[in-house]
């Protein structure tokens, strides 16, 4: 992989601001899917092309069976920005390894962000409704065959099997993810494989990051490259240091040999860039969601200019 860190916007809307990222220390861009007038945009200026490619999201009212089944053996409460879907629908799985397919076969970008790569649920909220998940027949009888343990019913597993249920679905997302990155490498070898993160330590709201959204960092390192953790923090309800403070705690559970990218959120811009960019272990460039808010105007445009150039030298020097 490339070491050169990746700095940018994410989202095309910012795409016709694309002759601006060099001046300002922006040489990526991330999109959602593969966007061929964003590849070729990013191509004619010389900007690093970077597909978010969504693995276990879906519309649950057009397809209510992707809806994953509760520790209440009904379909989970669900809003509008849910992920995860389950995962014994196999025409579901054959039709996103097909897109990811078609579109190595037509590009070559320069790197694919693994999104919604998780168990059901959703993290962008100061009080996330955390559930239980995945207990359709199906999953359970996955469950027990891969494990020998005779359990049976939802209630069974939790009171009697917890920990080798958590095991079980967190092994489950990282044989997905060495799966997709085996697809993309085959095709394009020097191709950088990222994969968008719950952005909460593994002890956090008692051991969700795993319990619930089944994202074991372990498990997921030998095929991700980029960790990049979504650090939103207005709408998380956390305050703008959060993203510096991540980056101090990540050594303490990302494997060292896999570089921690962040994605803020330009809702918290600057406060959280500039924090951000005072980190003592730096990450791996940085992602702005939503960044046409900031390459539109020179002013913010020059203050990400400088955070990049704070950054980049810090891991220069790390």
């Amino acid at each position: 992989m490339d070491s050169t860190p990746f700095f940018g916007p994410y989202g095309s809307s910012a795409l016709p601001y694309i002759d601006r990222f060099a001046a300002h220390g922006a040489n990526a861009s991330w999109f959602h899917g593969f966007d061929a007038a964003a590849i070729e945009a990013c191509a004619q200026h010389d900007v690093a092309a970077c597909v978010e490619f969504k693995t276990f999201r879906a519309d649950f009212d057009a397809h209510p069976e992707l809806i994953p089944i509760g520790a209440d053996g009904r379909p989970i409460r669900y809003g509008e920005l849910v992920q995860g879907v389950c995962l014994s629908q196999q025409a579901f799985l054959d039709e996103t390894e097909a897109a990811l397919l078609d579109g190595l076969q037509r590009f070559a970008p320069a790197g694919i962000w693994l999104d919604y790569l998780t168990y059901a649920g959703w993290f962008e909220t100061p009080e996330p409704d955390l559930q239980e998940s995945c207990f359709c027949p199906a999953c359970i009888a996955d469950f027990c065959a891969t494990t020998g343990i005779d359990a049976t019913t939802p209630a069974q597993i939790l009171a009697t099997a917890q920990a080798a249920w958590t095991r079980h679905k967190c092994e489950r997302i990282a044989h997905f993810a060495a799966h997709y990155a085996a697809i993309i490498k085959a095709h394009h070898p020097a191709c950088i494989v990222g994969a968008y993160m719950c952005p909460w330590t593994p002890a956090e709201y008692d051991g969700a990051l795993a319990r619930i959204f089944a994202q074991d960092y372990d498990l997921l390192a030998s095929s991700i490259d980029i960790f990049t953790p979504l650090i939103y923090a207005a709408k998380s309800g956390r305050p703008p240091t959060w993203g510096r403070d991540f980056l101090a705690q990540a050594p303490a559970f990302i494997p060292a040999a896999n570089p921690v990218q962040l994605i803020l959120d330009t809702l918290d811009f600057p406060e959280s860039l500039l924090a951000t960019a005072e980190a003592d272990r730096p990450g791996w460039g940085v992602q702005m969601f939503g960044g046409a808010h900031v390459f539109a105007d020179g002013e913010r445009a020059a203050i990400f200019a400088r955070a990049v150039e704070q950054i980049r030298r810090r891991w220069e020097a790390a």
